[in-house]
């Protein structure tokens, strides 16, 4: 009984820490006048206009789901304001993980949309040069596919697996590799061999 009761203020307390707007999704922990603490203004704007959906997948083997851009390039200190259109029947996200926690509840930026409807909402990056994740946070969506970078400034490398972007961590299992294509040669070759030889002999 205790234990529901902490359970349930604690989760009370944790959606309180977060600024939310809801309508036909969600805006989460928006921020376009706070400045980080190492910025001492606003250095540029940034929008951009990110679609999702399934057709934002075509061209990349094993991804389902994808976004219109998988790679957005800022200066430090700049304050980046995103629509979110969900060009899809089915809900996906925007998400930003690695912000700064004083200024970001949970270190994130999240903007989520049901099938058929936008959102807009803006934050402000820190001064530091760094790649930040970009993904859908909904179960599966960012392995198949839903994955993006955010790079500041200098940015910190490629992170992997961004479709278009850079390359998977783990090579799917269903394309063949270099050494695949290797063993199917050699393979060929030693069953012409054989067949050749037993003509011979």
């Amino acid at each position: 009984m205790i234990g529901g009761a902490l359970f349930a203020l604690a989760t009370a307390t944790a959606l309180a820490q977060h600024d939310m707007t809801q309508h036909h999704g969600m805006v989460m922990n928006a921020n376009a006048e706070m400045l980080p603490r190492d910025c001492e203004s606003i250095s540029t704007e940034h929008e951009f206009t990110v679609h999702a959906g399934a057709e934002y997948a075509a061209g990349f083997p094993g991804t389902t789901f994808g976004y219109s851009q998988r790679e957005f390039l800022v200066e430090p200190c700049s304050r980046v304001t995103v629509t979110f259109v969900n060009d899809d029947a089915v809900r996906h996200q925007w998400m930003v993980h690695g912000l700064p926690r004083y200024l970001y509840p949970g270190g994130m930026f999240h903007l989520e949309a049901n099938g058929g409807s936008n959102q807009t909402g803006s934050f402000i990056v820190p001064s530091d040069d760094r790649t930040y994740l970009v993904h859908c946070d909904l179960t599966q969506h960012m392995e198949k596919g839903m994955k993006a970078q955010l790079v500041v400034g200098r940015g910190s490398g490629d992170l992997w697996a961004i479709p278009g972007v850079s390359r998977a961590f783990n090579r799917d299992g269903y394309l063949p590799s270099a050494a695949g294509l290797l063993v199917i040669l050699a393979a060929g070759v030693g069953g012409a061999l054989a067949f050749a030889l037993r003509r011979i002999v």
